[in-house]
């Protein structure tokens, strides 16, 4: 089943949308990342960048993950938006040591990315004290729809909870995948306490759960779920629990982001799935 968007083309409408925590942001659970994929300094990455970011949008992958941190990727996703940026959710974050470089990199994206930002967050709780304020204003004046915060190791889980409880953010962002369940215990469960938004990065665990692949057999018992490949039984994992609300896959590889799309859809894995899973990715 098809609509047609606001370009008159048709866009998939069975990928799953769920609410962003309390931001007011409605987000299909299937997203993209930018990390190393869009740091391309030349026509050919670029237009190869260009090409997925389009695919995506066909399909219905609408959120898009961004930071200055990842080199171009900022400058590079906005120019690959081109015309249909209103199609998409756009995050990015603000990555510097201090408020002045924070306001030239807030300002710097805001003018990449139409005046507007849907989603910003700090940056690995890089210098939070002087940004949230930053991004505060940026949310009054209208700018920016939500506010949010990411980390990733878990020495840190600890300060990015005291963030979370400050009331100051509407979502966060960590790593979640069968080898990193970190913020199960603590994270996930405040997140759903507090209503917050729950990005999740790292579905492959960088990639290091796709080196290698169970076999056709080891997914057959998941192809009621839709499940045809390994990549997207990770995205199911990370989906089936429905405090996670976007999961945001990188991709340099053309034909991916369809098939990351389809993951997107239920049936959604019950405990016994999941469990046969996170079995799998043990024994990789």
């Amino acid at each position: 089943m098809t609509r047609a968007d606001a370009t008159g083309a048709a866009a998939a409408v069975d990928m799953e949308h769920r609410w962003l925590g309390a931001t007011g942001l409605e987000v299909p659970v299937v997203g993209m990342g930018t990390w190393q994929t869009f740091d391309v300094r030349d026509a050919p990455g670029e237009a190869r960048a260009a090409a997925i970011v389009a695919e995506a949008l066909d399909h219905g992958v609408r959120f898009f993950d961004t930071s200055p941190m990842y080199g171009r990727a900022e400058e590079v996703l906005a120019r690959s938006l081109g015309g249909r940026r209103d199609q998409a959710i756009v995050a990015t974050k603000v990555w510097a040591p201090d408020a002045v470089l924070g306001e030239e990199q807030i300002e710097r994206a805001l003018s990449w990315f139409g005046g507007r930002v849907d989603l910003y967050q700090v940056h690995n709780l890089v210098a939070w004290r002087d940004h949230l304020p930053l991004l505060e204003r940026r949310k009054v004046e209208g700018s920016v729809k939500a506010v949010g915060a990411t980390h990733y190791t878990v020495d840190r889980l600890h300060e990015l909870e005291k963030v979370m409880r400050s009331g100051r953010i509407g979502a966060i962002q960590v790593p979640y995948n069968p080898r990193e369940r970190s913020a199960e215990e603590r994270i996930l469960p405040l997140a759903e306490q507090l209503e917050l938004g729950v990005v999740i990065s790292r579905p492959f665990a960088g990639g290091s759960l796709t080196r290698r692949v169970p076999g056709p057999r080891d997914l057959e018992p998941l192809r009621p779920f839709g499940v045809r490949t390994w990549p997207q039984a990770l995205l199911k994992w990370v989906l089936s629990d429905r405090r996670c609300h976007v999961a945001i896959p990188a991709t340099r590889r053309p034909g991916r982001m369809t098939e990351n799309a389809d993951a997107g859809s239920p049936p959604w894995f019950g405990t016994t799935e999941r469990d046969y899973v996170a079995r799998l990715a043990a024994a990789l």
